[in-house]
């Protein structure tokens, strides 16, 4: 009996000891975001917000698919860190090179170099030009980790506004100019995901749907009293 007991205490430790290392991962990891994106000028579109989003739809996939492959609770750490992390290696803002080396100066201390290494090469081949140019990455027994990340990022993608915005910040448009460049964007590529069997998991599959509709809908109501859209 006592035996029994003081595995579980040593159990309940190491569940305790790794909900403190993934506590401190995530605040390191946000706090990170922000520092980053101040010193590289990443826009509204592609910050903090937007980390958040693709952050809580990983957790959302991730919660999905655990169910089946229990073995991605060994790569959680991976899958939070690459998703709240993804667009500070955004070459449209900051070279891979440096990004990179940013990261990896901050994140070491919490988080073991090897993960690390797999953490980038998520963030560095998960974009949808990436993709469409050079298909899936083989990362073995990484590979539902990446489609997570990914997979997150295209859902966050479904929000017009922040399209809008990228080319308010980015190609210093107007307001209209961005809405006809977004319009045209979502026509040609978002609207397309699921057509271009970009999504992998169930999750993503059955709310990518209830997004598209919305982003239609969305589009629709934006455009209904602009005449020249």
């Amino acid at each position: 009996m006592l035996t029994i007991i003081i595995k579980l205490k040593s159990l309940l430790l190491i569940i305790q000891y790794n909900n403190n290392n993934m506590e401190a991962l995530i605040v390191k990891a946000f706090d990170l975001v922000m520092v980053l994106c101040k010193k590289f000028n990443i826009d509204e579109s592609h910050s903090l917000k937007h980390s958040m989003e693709v952050y809580n739809y990983a957790l959302r996939i991730y919660e999905d698919e655990i169910i089946m492959n229990p073995y991605l609770e060994q790569q959680k750490d991976i899958i939070v860190l690459a998703s709240i992390l993804h667009d500070t290696i955004d070459k449209k803002y900051v070279s891979e090179e440096l990004g990179i080396k940013e990261i990896r100066e901050q994140m070491e201390p919490y988080i073991k170099s090897e993960k690390l290494d797999v953490i980038f090469q998520i963030i560095t081949t998960m974009s949808y030009s990436t993709v469409k140019k050079n298909g899936f990455p083989l990362l073995g027994e990484y590979q539902l980790a990446y489609n997570i990340v990914r997979e997150s990022d295209l859902l966050a993608a479904y929000d017009i506004d922040r399209c809008i915005m990228y080319s308010m910040y980015k190609n210093s448009m107007n307001y209209l100019a961005a809405l006809k460049a977004a319009i045209h964007l979502f026509e040609i590529r978002v609207l397309k995901h699921k057509h271009d069997k970009l999504f992998i998991t169930n999750f993503s599959k059955k709310l990518s749907s209830q997004l598209h509709k919305k982003s239609k809908k969305d589009i629709e109501i934006l455009v209904k009293n602009i005449t020249s859209v």
